[in-house]
């Protein structure tokens, strides 16, 4: 189905043809002055350019056949110094939604359907409970899976989890210092090891923390993680026995906060599962010339001519012999492609991992892992900050644990749905934990990805405004009328022509979904996802304080709405389940 930008820019490139001139000028656009018209097309300055012509007398041409289309077009004008303002009538409109609205996916044509597509997010390391740091990856990447769904790609999430890297060293030495009688200590050991863990999960959460500070001050701790983590990469058994116990603690906790978070993942892979890889990748990188030994490491060079800086050369083994991420990340593309064989990679991590993945990527074109034409992005994500702008921290200075701070929203809009008072403790009790999170993750998504912003509890669950809970409340709000009405949409279902300026500039922004989701989806930008949704509510309540609907007298009309109510409440949950946003029945 084409988009309605499309369709009246087909009508206008008619026009410019019907006049003699390229149809190719008679693009529109939404317009940028809404109180002169709904649409407008500049082609005319540019097609005078190249006629050599008055762009006002080719507009006026072009004008005199648009006004023939009087099923098409309420008013077309001239306007110096030569564009053409266009407004649509209301039965074009309506026509064009009620199409959407019985289409699949409203209508929405995708170029993606099937296409293979890995997603990399969560990268939560093991041994540590999710933080606030995790936030972004979690829900940036979930959102964008969702949006792949929905055009109908192939896509595999995958958790890509830390666990393999220092900190298992740094955990293991820290335990043998604790612990040293444990028989994992004992080389003379030649038994079974214990099925059960020799600690518990929120030790294992002390360990790391105490390991990891005692390694910036003791040089020899340090030094003995590192050679424990090299011996662990290297397959020792009594290591990998208690790298196995940290890995059932730890992914059965991480599994519980992403479900917290309504985030899921297809695959729980981590840079563990990449070790069988990487002997081969890294003979086969030497045998080819593709890496060679540098001050005793083995690199590969990724720089281009077209390179505005010099990049650094990509490390895929350290001096000392042990890998490092992009060795992991180069060995997982390599188990990833005989997996899947994915036409598309998508990792969502910090921004400051950028120059990361672009050796990375590099690497891997380089080196052939992945075809020429296969598709590497990366969507680096700016911080959650504080309100005096540094990264976000519980007020004594550590970093939040996630599922405190998804208490404290969902404790600040309990505060709030009291101070409404419309619902009874047990339904807000009820109501606050999904209000909540989408709170938190409406007041992540709105912003775009790439920038750094402001964590603000009380504006996030404000019910007023581009939040979350507003753009609930609105659909709370429209499934009641429809509830009140006993309206069930049937066959004989139909959004009539708009009737008031207000209904007509709703319908208006319903038609433009699209586009929206088009453009978004290309960009990998959630964050133009809630901005129609918050135009859309905000146009929608306008009308709503404005219009009589449930004491309509007109049964027509009254029906009509209706219609256009239910058409509204399906585009934003549409919208709402693209961000993992569940929207409750009462707030």
């Amino acid at each position: 189905m084409k988009l309605f930008t499309e369709l009246v820019s087909d009508k206008v490139s008619d026009a410019f043809e019907k006049a003699g001139f390229d149809r190719e000028y008679g693009t529109v656009s939404s317009s940028k002055r809404p109180d002169l018209c709904e649409f407008q097309c500049n082609g005319c300055m540019a097609l005078a350019k190249k006629e050599k012509k008055n762009p006002m007398e080719i507009a006026e041409a072009v004008v005199s056949f648009l006004s023939e289309e009087t099923e098409v077009f309420s008013k077309v004008e001239a306007a110096k110094p030569g564009f053409i303002n266009i407004s649509v009538t209301e039965k074009f409109i309506s026509e064009y939604i009620n199409n959407m609205w019985n289409a699949d996916k409203f209508g929405y044509e995708s170029d993606s359907e099937g296409r293979k597509t890995i997603i990399d997010y969560g990268g939560a390391n093991v041994a540590k409970p999710l933080h606030v740091g995790h936030l972004r990856s979690a829900v940036i990447g979930e959102s964008i899976k969702r949006m792949y769904k929905f055009a109908g790609a192939d896509i595999v999430a995958d958790v890509h989890l830390g666990d393999w890297g220092l900190q298992m060293g740094l955990i293991i030495e820290q335990l043998r210092t604790d612990k040293p009688d444990l028989v994992y200590f004992d080389s003379e050991y030649k038994g079974e090891y214990p099925k059960e863990p020799p600690f518990t999960l929120d030790e294992l959460e002390q360990i790391y923390p105490k390991a990891s500070a005692r390694s910036k001050e003791d040089k020899e701790f340090l030094a003995k993680a590192q050679d424990t983590t090299l011996r662990l990469q290297n397959g020792d058994r009594a290591y990998t026995a208690i790298w196995n116990h940290i890995m059932a603690l730890s992914k059965a906790d991480l599994k519980k906060n992403y479900d917290n978070l309504d985030v899921s993942f297809d695959v729980w892979k981590g840079e563990s599962d990449a070790q069988p890889f990487i002997n081969a990748m890294l003979k086969d990188f030497e045998d080819r010339g593709i890496a060679y030994e540098s001050e005793g490491a083995l690199v590969v060079d990724i720089s281009e001519d077209t390179d505005r800086k010099e990049l650094p050369p990509c490390i895929v083994r350290k001096s000392d012999g042990a890998a490092l991420y992009a060795t992991s990340d180069l060995a997982t593309i390599i188990d990833r492609e005989q997996t899947y064989n994915p036409k598309e990679y998508i990792y969502v991590a910090d921004k400051r991992q950028e120059l990361h993945f672009t050796q990375v990527f590099r690497t891997a074109k380089k080196a052939g892992l992945v075809s020429e034409d296969t598709s590497l992005r990366f969507l680096g994500f700016g911080t959650m900050n504080g309100k005096d702008g540094k990264p976000f921290k519980t007020r004594a200075g550590g970093v939040m644990r996630l599922e405190y701070l998804i208490e404290d929203i969902k404790t600040a809009v309990a505060d709030k749905m009291r101070e409404n008072n419309r619902l009874s403790e047990d339904e807000i009790n009820e109501t606050a934990g999904i209000v909540g999170l989408a709170a938190l993750k409406y007041g992540d998504l709105s912003n775009q990805a790439t920038r750094d912003y402001i964590f603000d509890i009380d504006r996030f669950t404000s019910f007023e405004g581009n939040t979350g809970p507003y753009i609930l409340y609105t659909v709370v709000r429209i499934k009641s009328i429809l509830e009140k009405a006993g309206y069930n949409r049937g066959s004989d279902s139909v959004i009539g022509p708009a009737f008031t300026d207000k209904e007509k500039e709703l319908e208006l922004k319903l038609s433009g979904f699209s586009g929206v989701f088009a453009e978004s989806f290309k960009e990998l930008a959630p964050h133009k996802i809630c901005q129609f949704m918050y135009e859309a509510a905000d146009i929608f309540n306008g009308f709503y304080h404005d219009t009589n609907i449930l004491n309509e007298s007109d049964e027509y009309i009254k029906n009509s709405r209706l219609a256009l109510l239910a058409f509204t409440k399906d585009v934003l949950t549409a919208c709402l389940d693209m961000l993992a946003i569940k929207c409750p029945d009462k707030m």
